[in-house]
């Protein structure tokens, strides 16, 4: 299980990637995320497609580990898919059994809201794969910084993402040695019908959460005892540099959203 999902996780590469300021990276990634909400065809998707290969290899992130790592998200889009072939009418008739009905554009929507998910993913995937959660963190901050402004506790909300962060590969860790445990016990979790499976993930839950809730526990006693209070002003040990790379890396956006919006326009 921990090898599977890898969101949250970070791999310290040497990379062109992950030498960028984690400001122009998410930066970045939420400027992309808005135009991959005006790809709507399959030429501007081919074209968001490729760019996350370009990004994949610049971060020297293998393509087969980051969809390995994406496994458990592709059933989310399965579903999301069916939802919209079977409730999403328009074109051509295609089937029609009973209350059945699939049509042509119920399908390439649903292709297209695939896409659109997993696309989105990928590209965020990658932000946390070439970048440290701390990094983030200091990043969020900084960027969330005028909001001060309006009364809004940003270094509370940065060091929650940052606990948020931490937690998901120590929780999947977690899962791991409860799933191994319980098969040692004789239960069957991998095998069986959709129901049984359930059914055998329930007592895996309860532990889990337990654990979870123990280990936050901990966290706010090991804060407290080191004389942690959120509401004092404080300082960064390691300073976030902006350089010339960076600057390119958010002008990059601009001949990204022309292509884009040209294969939209001229409909390919």
């Amino acid at each position: 299980m921990k090898n599977k999902l890898i969101i949250g996780r970070y791999l310290p590469l040497d990379s062109w990637v992950h030498h960028l300021d984690p400001r122009a990276k998410i930066t970045f990634v939420f400027m992309f995320i808005v135009l991959i909400f005006f790809a709507h065809s399959f030429a501007t998707f081919g074209w968001i497609i490729l760019l996350i290969l370009l990004i994949m290899m610049l971060s020297k992130i293998k393509f087969w580990f980051l969809i390995k790592g994406l496994t458990p998200i592709f059933i989310f889009l399965i579903f999301t898919f069916l939802m919209h072939i079977f409730f999403t009418h328009g074109g051509t008739r295609l089937v029609e059994f009973g209350f059945i009905k699939i049509d042509s554009e119920g399908i390439l929507e649903g292709i297209y809201i695939s896409l659109r998910l997993i696309t989105i993913v990928m590209i965020a995937t990658i932000m946390t794969l070439s970048t440290s959660p701390i990094d983030l963190t200091d990043a969020f901050e900084k960027l969330l910084t005028p909001l001060k402004w309006f009364k809004v506790p940003v270094h509370q909300l940065s060091m929650i993402m940052s606990i948020a962060l931490r937690f998901i590969p120590t929780l999947m860790d977690e899962l791991d040695k409860i799933i191994l445990a319980q098969k040692s016990r004789g239960s069957e979790i991998s095998s069986g019908s959709l129901t049984t499976r359930i059914k055998a993930f329930i007592p895996l839950m309860i532990p889990l959460f337990i654990s979870a809730f123990q280990r936050a526990e901990e966290l706010a006693i090991a804060m407290e005892v080191r004389g942690y209070d959120a509401n004092i002003k404080r300082t960064s040990y390691r300073k976030l540099q902006w350089r010339l790379r960076d600057t390119i890396c958010l002008l990059s956006i601009i001949p990204i959203a022309i292509v884009l919006f040209i294969l939209k326009y001229i409909g390919v």
